[in-house]
């Protein structure tokens, strides 16, 4: 049996929620409610949001958030390098953001693994022709 406490960095535990009125899509903020889903606290959920929001950013205008750039983003983020390098495990764990040659860079793998999870649900669990998800 494995614990959550003994998981790799590499994996992470999000929140799913049955109840379709909690749905991310129908919260006044969808980013802020899925970081929610990930983090327990409130704080530190914002954080997340902030630096993948930076991250977005800075890749988007072609200036990718480096490595070594952990301490001023911990700063302007008021974290502590701990809490700076476990909130971003969570990020690379959950397959949000990816850390690749020293630039940390959105990553869809989150996207295809949920899309993996919904797909074996619906066909090998509910027995439902794929086409119909």
């Amino acid at each position: 049996m494995t614990y959550v406490k003994d998981a790799p960095r590499t994996s992470t535990t999000f929140m799913v929620r049955s109840d379709s009125n909690s749905r991310i899509s129908h919260s006044r903020d969808p980013f802020y409610e899925l970081m929610r889903r990930l983090f327990q606290e409130e704080k530190t959920a914002a954080r997340g949001q902030k630096f993948l929001m930076k991250i977005e950013e800075r890749q988007r205008n072609n200036d990718p958030i480096k490595t070594s750039e952990w301490k001023q983003i911990s700063e302007e983020l008021d974290l502590g390098k701990a809490s700076f390098y476990a909130m971003r495990n969570k990020l690379l764990g959950a397959g949000m953001i990816s850390n690749k040659n020293g630039e940390y860079r959105l990553s869809g793998q989150f996207s295809k693994d949920l899309n993996d999870l919904a797909l074996w649900w619906w066909t090998a669990i509910l027995r439902n022709n794929p086409e119909n998800l």
